[in-house]
């Protein structure tokens, strides 16, 4: 995490001559346009074209990210000159028209490390819009890939385990799903909790992008650290992220009844403790119950979390791998509940 956000503070750096504050060099009036150029270098937002060298904005990561099939991610975002986005008192971050949140995904043994794959999410007068570019085989430029794609990869995680996968690049009605509030397409990541700003940004220039720099306190557990919380708050910090967005209320998934944000909702029936399926199907895998309290291996969710079969597992895109590190995660938070159901 440090080495990447490293390497991206040393390309805004001398991209900006030192300080970072120069204004963006990026095509801004085509970022805030209705256009969808087929080429990621129309926008500009890259030295060279390269992505791990943007021309402008601040670098970022997250305490608990999305699992994306143990990808590496480099994270930054572009905010127009003379324009700052605002944190809100429950930290929520409203960004101006204009803003690009920029995530490119690959792995250290592909590629030699160059993305395969490299979002946008932009956001527009008319809302935000949500372009997925595709790196070309050599490398030069990334194309438009509205309708999906699947990519083979091979690659071996920090544990040792190999992979060969056909990577899911996600379509334009699937980035919508995961996006979607009340039916408009928002970020998932990016909140107050759960930012960590480039430590090497100056106060300068978090000021040149935040209203209150201040509020930018991420209190989220990180799910991996143990230091940063017990296992309940780190699984539960684990399901926001990875199945909050689409299981709320106002999300993709609320007729099913289960809600899984991190502080909003209680510990109880409706976040799947002594939850009964509603329309799962053989999701379920004839168990009774999402979360069987002391019993990992009879509550639906571990199924499907550990699932890769399209018809059972969740989350339903996005991975094509189990997240065997994260589902031993909410493994021990189940069987550590006593089995009136408490916690």
């Amino acid at each position: 995490m440090k080495r990447v956000l490293a390497a991206i503070a040393a390309a805004l750096l001398c991209s900006s001559g030192g300080t970072a504050l120069t204004p963006p060099t990026v095509d801004q009036a085509l970022v805030e346009s209705d256009a969808m150029p087929a080429k990621l270098s129309a926008f500009g937002l890259f030295r060279g074209n390269d992505p791990l060298r943007p021309v402008a904005g601040i670098a970022y990561t997250l305490r608990t990210p999305l699992f994306s099939d143990y990808a590496d991610k480099h994270r930054f975002m572009l905010i127009p000159e003379g324009e700052k986005a605002t944190v809100a008192a429950d930290g929520a971050i409203d960004f101006p028209v204009g803003t690009v949140l920029v995530k490119s995904f690959g792995w250290s043994d592909v590629n030699a490390g160059r993305p395969v794959e490299t979002r946008l999410l932009i956001r527009r007068a008319s809302g935000w819009a949500a372009l997925p570019y595709i790196w070309d085989a050599d490398g030069k430029d990334a194309t438009l890939a509205l309708g999906g794609r699947r990519v083979p990869v091979s690659f071996t995680t920090a544990a040792g385990d190999r992979h060969s996968i056909r990577y899911a690049v996600p379509n334009r009605n699937q980035c919508k799903e995961c996006h979607s509030l009340n039916g408009e397409i928002v970020p998932i990541g990016p909140k107050a909790r759960n930012l960590v700003i480039d430590p090497a940004a100056s106060a300068a220039m978090r000021a040149r992008f935040f209203d209150k720099p201040a509020a930018l306190r991420p209190t989220m557990p990180q799910w991996d650290d143990p230091a940063s919380g017990a296992v309940a708050d780190r699984a539960r910090a684990y399901l926001d992220v990875n199945c909050a967005h689409c299981h709320n209320p106002a999300g993709s998934a609320s007729n099913s009844g289960l809600f899984l944000r991190w502080t909003d909702d209680p510990a109880g029936v409706n976040y799947g403790i002594g939850k009964r399926p509603t329309a799962a199907g053989r999701g379920s895998g004839g168990m009774d119950f999402a979360i069987a309290p002391g019993d990992p291996e009879r509550s639906f969710m571990i199924y499907r979390l550990e699932s890769t079969d399209p018809g059972i597992a969740m989350p339903e895109v996005g991975r094509s791998t189990v997240h065997r590190e994260g589902a031993a995660l909410l493994r021990q938070w189940i069987a550590e509940m006593v089995k009136d159901g408490s916690r």
